[in-house]
């Protein structure tokens, strides 16, 4: 069986793995029943590390275990430095939009009740800084390696960019039920800008980096909103 065809066997198998798999992370390993169980700041770690395991190691062993060539099929999922040029040139322009943009959703109260998911997380800088540290490597690179990369890039060659770009940001907005719906709205045109990323990089790193800067900047913004609230108290 060729590389191509081995592929696709194994991108099969994934589809039905991750069809399975939505299922626990947004019942039993969802952000919420996880804090009502564990507590806070535990129970979103919980999550980060259960959103990592199910959406990132658990496609990869997949892919080594079912495929011939695992590292060329990871690469046509993005797990790969891709063009770093286009890469750092795209992450320059996106990281300060995506400050700004954090910005601007600190002011939402809808986000400032849904973020950071541990409100624990800005009683201090010696707890910020971890908890957005696991938040980028646990959550962010493992959703863009799942909408980016298995759901998109390899089915570009398949079906056209616009079908898979379309196809990856619906599943992306779907996943964002029952945020706020600014957010929703938010998810949906940027699902369309990382996978315009994606594409022209051939990597889910720099889309990662620049949601990643979205959502810490916003934890941030909102936590010093928080801190600022608490001493004029």
């Amino acid at each position: 069986m060729g590389i191509l065809n081995s592929a696709e066997v194994v991108r099969s198998v994934l589809f039905v793995y991750l069809a399975l798999a939505f299922v626990p992370m947004i019942t039993v390993f969802h952000h919420r029943a996880l804090r009502a169980r564990h507590g806070d700041l535990s129970g979103a770690l919980r999550y980060f590390a259960a959103f990592f395991a199910v959406f990132l190691a658990g496609p990869v062993l997949i892919a080594i275990v079912g495929a011939p060539h695992p590292g060329d099929v990871l690469r046509m999922s993005g797990l790969t430095a891709g063009r770093v040029g286009t890469g750092l040139l795209l992450a320059a322009i996106g990281v300060p939009v995506a400050v700004i943009a954090g910005y601007i959703g600190s002011r939402d109260p809808a986000l400032r009740a849904q973020y950071p998911f541990a409100k624990a997380a800005c009683a201090s800088l010696r707890r910020f800084v971890p908890y957005e540290i696991a938040y980028l490597t646990l959550y962010y690179v493992p959703w863009e390696f799942l909408f980016r990369g298995v759901l998109f890039l390899p089915l570009i060659p398949l079906i056209g960019l616009a079908p898979a770009l379309a196809i990856q940001a619906i599943v992306a907005t779907l996943y964002h039920f029952g945020h706020p719906p600014t957010e929703i709205v938010a998810a949906t045109a940027s699902s369309f800008a990382f996978g315009l990323i994606a594409s022209a990089t051939g990597s889910i790193f720099y889309p990662a980096i620049i949601h990643a800067a979205v959502g810490i900047a916003t934890d941030a913004f909102i936590c010093r909103r928080a801190r600022r609230a608490a001493a004029a108290a």
